[in-house]
């Protein structure tokens, strides 16, 4: 093999931060898998000198032990490898890879050039503040649900909790086209419910439809929301992808905020030694994909996240990268009123805080327990 072909790389290089599990000599061997594995899966003796061998192929920068066979481990990658598209961007991160035990992902260090390949959020942080007027309090958040009921029953919901005052309000996420509940029947009247509300209390409440569904559904679901007045969509990108997402972010004419599910994602970061960290899943590829929001569960919930589970989301949805805009984080699952004062002590005002069921059981009068939860962070 000659390998005479000129390749005009740039020399500049991400990295990705990994940690891997075991002795040192099986770390050692794990390393010298992923450099090669996730680049140009060859026999890397018979690759030729040059280009290949010194660019293309990983370079592991660092081996460091944390703990009894645990080891961080940095490997850099030539940025033009990722051919600057998401899907390949995660083929580079962790794709045959993947199937390896032992690998996970905890950090991504971008370098700018890289960074600047991306359009992350349309919004961020600060342009969902703008949309909802909201400048500095903590933004709220709630389902429609359960699935099984009626139109008339979920945009009546929809109605009241815009009335009490949640900013965003949002399709469960597992309501989507089902015959009982069809797509656009229902988000017509969910919107309309929405809308009415705000005309009475003059706030700027957002519904945020579930569009998930079939993939080349995607973009007439995301604009038939558009066109009856939807200022916000809903996705789940571990079932469409993360190009999804993207797709949905840089669509000039859709121009709306994205909230994204983690439904499906367990599987990619559940593992303490296996798939992604929280801090680089829901915060890092989020904000890549184009996210303005991403949910998370959160401590003390039914789930297993622990609080330096939820803080590491909060830290990758702000951390800098580049111009990529922070996102927001959002805390879901097992929210209620009682335990608010213990997420007042442990997260900053820019979060959302997504109540579910916690809002029902809270009383019988659904305006008013929505009221409760805001009054509780206003004063």
């Amino acid at each position: 093999m000659q390998g005479n072909q000129r390749l005009n790389l740039s020399g500049e290089r991400f990295s990705v931060e990994y940690s891997l599990f075991g002795s040192r000599a099986d770390v050692d061997q794990l390393a010298a898998a992923i450099i090669v594995e996730d680049t140009v899966e060859f026999p890397y003796e018979l690759l030729p000198d040059g280009e290949i061998k010194d660019q293309v192929v990983g370079k592991i920068e660092e081996i460091t032990p944390v703990g009894q066979d645990h080891y961080h481990v940095i490997i850099s990658y030539a940025i033009e490898i990722t051919a600057f598209t998401i899907a390949q961007f995660l083929n580079v991160v962790m794709g045959n890879i993947s199937l390896m035990p032992g690998i996970r992902v905890e950090r991504i260090h971008l370098f700018p050039t890289l960074a600047t390949r991306f359009s992350g959020p349309r919004f961020g942080r600060a342009g969902v503040r703008e949309l909802l007027g909201v400048p500095t309090r903590p933004l709220f958040c709630t389902a429609l649900k359960p699935m099984g009921l009626s139109y008339k029953e979920l945009a009546d919901m929809g109605y009241q909790v815009a009335r009490g005052g949640i900013d965003l309000i949002k399709d469960d996420h597992g309501i989507s086209n089902q015959a009982f509940s069809q797509f656009k029947e229902r988000i017509s009247r969910n919107q309309e419910a929405v809308e009415r509300a705000n005309h009475e209390t003059g706030r700027k409440s957002i519904f945020l439809p579930n569009i998930t569904g079939r993939a080349d559904e995607l973009l007439e679901n995301a604009h038939y929301a558009r066109q009856i007045g939807c200022r916000g969509l809903m996705v789940l990108p571990a079932h469409t992808g993360w190009d999804a997402v993207r797709m949905l972010a840089e669509d000039d004419s859709l121009d709306l905020p994205i909230m994204i599910h983690p439904s499906f994602s367990g599987c990619y970061v559940v593992s303490p030694t296996a798939g992604f960290s929280t801090y680089a899943w829901f915060g890092q590829i989020a904000r890549l994909a184009g996210a303005d929001m991403s949910i998370f569960i959160n401590f003390g919930s039914r789930f297993a996240n622990t609080r330096e589970d939820c803080l590491a989301v909060v830290a990758g949805t702000s951390v800098s990268m580049g111009k990529i805009k922070p996102a927001f984080p959002v805390a879901g699952g097992g929210i209620t009123m009682q335990t608010i004062p213990e997420m007042k002590k442990v997260y900053d005002n820019d979060m959302i805080y997504l109540m579910g069921g916690g809002l029902h059981k809270a009383g019988p009068d659904l305006v008013e327990n929505c009221q409760r939860l805001l009054s509780s962070f206003e004063a």
